[in-house]
């Protein structure tokens, strides 16, 4: 094999060692790349949490409206939002930081939090995104594994005392499970962290949690800070918009390295225009939980084991192996319906889909049952 010349390598010499060992990659493979690799567009595209019900009218208008002003800057201190979603949370602006989605945050947080060797906790299969920032600023990621289908609070709280790292992850509800866990629960998880560590609270799918599964939104640490999204229940997951909150102190350093023109004037009207129609959300939170059922109920169908979910997904326990759920995966794909799988053994024996609209719930049951008949032999 060709060794590359010392002219071919010149570029590489202006980027840490730790830049040159990552993947050139995102954490997931996106619909759009799967239909280039397959040479045709997806039916139904179930596999990335959106909402397929869409954004309320509202912030549509809102956002075409603000498009006419795009020749200007948007608000760099996200003032109008900031305190909208602040009186919604009974805070003040002070406590909120918005951001270009959650995944943003995350790089931002890595940013503030990390020197290059500390050490992170998370669940072994949980949202890779967070471990993807993790790695790019030098982290060194510490996992626990799952408990029956859910992150393992105690066990990470024990770890977290035993190795006392920079940041410890949760996600309530979760991702890629489904499950969720009591305010009570949570609550005890944080106090039992030590107060060195940050606890990084992700609350995606706060719109869609149970009652009683979400602390009150006025619970606050200093080692504590919580991160919620308008990609889901919203439906603004192409925006990219959402929010951190917690105490003031640790808010406020997010302004010292975001994007500060990063959330787009559309972006910032649509979002308060999304706070302000609570009906719209009430009647997408219910077409989710419907939608939900019918999915389950395919599930079931088919001889598998929907996971109770309190997200926008239903995670799907195909009974056997992380080879057989793949192949059931695959044969999904082909059949024009786009769905995940998470990685990570033992939850890999899992299929995760996202709720849809009826035809298209419908074309994941046919696409199922031929994708499991195929796997089966």
């Amino acid at each position: 094999m060709r060794r590359r010349s010392a002219t071919e390598a010149w570029p590489l010499v202006f980027f840490t060692p730790r830049t040159q060992a990552l993947p050139a990659t995102v954490p997931f493979v996106g619909p759009e790349a799967l239909e280039r690799r397959l040479g045709r567009p997806f039916r139904a595209r179930l596999g990335a949490n959106e909402s397929v019900f869409g954004p309320s009218p509202r912030v549509l208008a809102a956002m075409a409206e603000a498009a006419s002003g795009s020749w200007a800057y948007g608000d760099p201190e996200q003032h109008g939002l900031r305190e909208a979603i602040a009186a919604q949370l009974g805070l003040t602006g002070a406590h909120v930081t918005v951001g270009e989605g959650i995944d943003g945050l995350f790089g931002l947080l890595a940013q503030l939090t990390l020197d290059p060797g500390d050490t992170v906790v998370t669940s072994l299969g949980a949202y890779p995104t967070f471990n993807y920032h993790v790695s790019g600023h030098g982290g060194r990621l510490d996992f626990v594994p799952y408990r029956d289908d859910r992150e393992d609070l105690e066990a990470l709280a024990a770890r977290a005392r035993e190795i006392r790292p920079k940041l410890v992850y949760v996600a309530n509800p979760d991702n890629p499970t489904g499950s969720w866990r009591t305010a009570d629960e949570i609550r005890a998880f944080a106090e039992a962290v030590p107060p060195e560590t940050l606890v990084v609270l992700d609350e995606a799918y706060s719109d869609l949690a149970p009652a009683g599964a979400l602390p009150p939104a006025n619970w606050l640490r200093p080692n504590l800070l919580r991160f919620r999204t308008f990609s889901k229940a919203h439906g603004m997951a192409g925006v990219r918009v959402a929010y951190v909150f917690g105490e003031p102190e640790a808010v406020r350093q997010f302004d010292k390295v975001r994007n500060h023109f990063g959330v787009s004037r559309m972006a910032q009207a649509g979002a308060l225009a999304a706070l302000a129609d609570e009906a719209y959300l009430a009647e997408i939170v219910a077409r989710i939980a419907r939608a939900r059922d019918i999915l389950s109920g395919i599930a079931r169908d088919a001889g598998l084991v929907p996971l109770p979910s309190a997200t926008n997904f239903v995670a799907i326990d195909c009974g056997r192996d992380g080879a057989f759920a793949r192949r059931v995966l695959e044969g999904v794909l082909a059949e024009g319906v786009f769905i995940r799988m998470p990685g990570i053994a033992p939850l890999d024996r899992l299929i995760r889909v996202t709720v849809g609209r009826d035809e298209e719930l419908n074309l994941f049951a046919d696409a199922l049952d031929r994708a499991l008949r195929a796997a089966r032999g």
